[in-house]
């Protein structure tokens, strides 16, 4: 992390997505401070995703202003930097994925379907985590563990490796924020740990 130079991951058909300034600063803080050179490059940043008092632009294809704002603020504060930003009182449905801190600026809304759990478990995992409810049912028998399908940017043919089955169904395995949306849910003492 201390060789972070760039401030987007561009993971997404290349965009720019706004909650990873956020995410880099957080990620600073762990191993540097404020003097880190990808600071700087992230604060000139702002200003092309701030609307008013809160981020806004495209994180995984939407807008996620509570998510983006909420990242933001976290960052801003782990590196002890001015924080003149509040999430917006809308709903936004990653809202719920941001559990780590401002849980009080979250407008109760419709929560992930049954789909979006089957295909981006850690959405469940992180929404369930965020709600304080047991997660959703696994077993640790069953395999894969962890696992995507249908990444937009995901390159299947590639886990033909490990089996055509997954080429098939277009799944990922294991998945690195399905895992560890997992750990840091068992991690955090306050939980229902039943799955549901």
């Amino acid at each position: 992390m201390r060789g972070l130079y760039k401030p987007f991951d561009r993971n997404n058909a290349g965009v720019a997505e706004p909650d990873n300034l956020g995410q880099a600063l957080y990620m600073i803080s762990l191993v540097s401070d404020r003097s880190h050179p990808l600071v700087e490059t992230v604060l000139r940043e702002l200003p092309k995703f701030r609307t008013g008092r809160h981020m806004v632009g495209s994180t995984d294809g939407a807008e996620h202003p509570v998510y983006q704002t909420k990242w933001l603020k976290f960052g801003l504060r782990a590196l002890g930097l001015d924080d003149a930003y509040e999430p917006p009182q809308v709903f936004d449905a990653y809202s719920a994925l941001f559990w780590m801190d401002y849980r009080d600026r979250h407008v109760p809304g419709r929560r992930f379907g049954a789909e979006s759990a089957a295909l981006y478990p850690y959405l469940a995992w992180a929404e369930a985590h965020f709600h304080r409810e047991a997660p959703p049912a696994f077993d640790e028998a069953d395999h894969p563990l962890t696992w995507e399908g249908r990444g937009s940017e995901a390159e299947y043919q590639r886990m033909a490796v490990v089996s055509a089955r997954h080429v098939a169904e277009r799944q990922c395995t294991p998945h690195t924020w399905h895992a560890a949306e997992m750990f840091l849910y068992f991690a955090d003492g306050n939980l229902p740990l039943a799955p549901r």
